[in-house]
């Protein structure tokens, strides 16, 4: 850690960027970064090539977080967060290899180990949680603004406490950032209290597309590019359904297959795995180029429909 704050230390700009798609922990460490080493006096640029999913509007500072990609040659410094690939940010992956500094913060287990300086850390509950570690060392005051968005990204990626990655870290930082002003019930309304007509609909529709393996113990959901165009929604409507799949009776792995285009008879899609706690999804994952946590974890890939499920399908048999 004292070699990444030496080195954030000599940089005067800033250019941080997590994954497409992002989630709680993603905005949330981007954010606490970002205005973290606003205080610390340095010039940075918050970007995501995804929208912020609506439910993360509210964080304060969320305003900073650009879609629009500046010219990275005129930043001192790069800093990857929440990514176990530097291919996760999109296309900004493509325009960062001759930086002289990359930063790579993250809590995937299957993370590449990319970028010239990394702080990765499989044990902490969140990249949130390394976040907040960052800070108090950099001797940066965490305000309420920061503390926010460390709460917020806690709480998502521990599934409100209840993930098998909630360690006492992530009750004790919590803790702390109430007492620097958070309030709970507030951001829990906003996190979990509050959904659109249309996201109510695709669960519906992402309910109906369940599929069960002969042997019960894998579930499938599937959610294609014309169910979104008719409820009107979008990828970051998606989060949380998986777990509908997940908590049937029996199911060891469910699987959530999120279609990415309309395209041809190849198209892209996005498969989210995630295990009773059994199961490695992670390893699974890894087979086919993604990558993730013992519990949760997923991978893209170029298919059909038609044989994608029928790939997935073949993982019921080993389980």
């Amino acid at each position: 850690m004292d070699t990444v704050v030496a080195r954030l230390n000599e940089s005067r700009t800033v250019f941080m960027a997590t994954h497409v798609n992002p989630d709680g922990d993603a905005v949330g460490s981007l954010i606490a970064m970002g205005i973290g080493l606003q205080q610390h006096g340095k010039r940075v640029y918050l970007y995501n090539e995804s929208p912020i999913p609506a439910v993360y509007r509210f964080l304060p500072g969320v305003q900073e977080v650009k879609r629009t990609l500046p010219p990275l040659q005129e930043w001192d410094a790069v800093v990857v967060l929440d990514c176990g690939d530097i291919g996760r940010i999109g296309e900004a992956a493509n325009h960062v290899d001759d930086l002289p500094l990359v930063i790579n913060i993250d809590h995937h287990v299957t993370n590449t180990a990319f970028g010239h300086h990394r702080l990765v850390d499989p044990a902490a509950c969140s990249s949130t949680e390394i976040v907040y570690r960052l800070l108090k060392h950099m001797g940066i005051d965490i305000d309420v603004t920061i503390a926010t968005s460390i709460y917020t990204g806690i709480l998502t990626d521990t599934g409100s406490f209840r993930f098998a990655n909630t360690n006492s870290a992530a009750y004790a930082i919590c803790a702390e950032m109430v007492q620097c002003g958070v309030d709970p019930y507030t951001v829990a309304q906003h996190v979990y209290g509050t959904y659109s007509l249309g996201r109510i609909k695709l669960l519906n529709m992402a309910l109906d597309s369940i599929e069960i393996s002969a042997n019960g113990k894998l579930s499938l959901m599937t959610l294609t590019h014309d169910m979104f165009v008719e409820t009107d929604t979008n990828p970051e409507d998606v989060d949380g359904m998986i777990n509908y799949a997940k908590r049937i009776e029996d199911v060891k792995v469910a699987a959530l297959i999120m279609e990415n285009t309309n395209g041809a008879d190849q198209k892209r899609f996005h498969v989210s795995l995630r295990s009773d706690g059994t199961v490695d999804v992670a390893e699974i994952a890894a087979a086919f180029g993604g990558g993730g946590h013992f519990n949760a974890a997923g991978f893209g890939v170029e298919s059909s429909l038609k044989d994608l499920k029928h790939t997935i399908g073949a993982i019921a048999e080993k389980l």
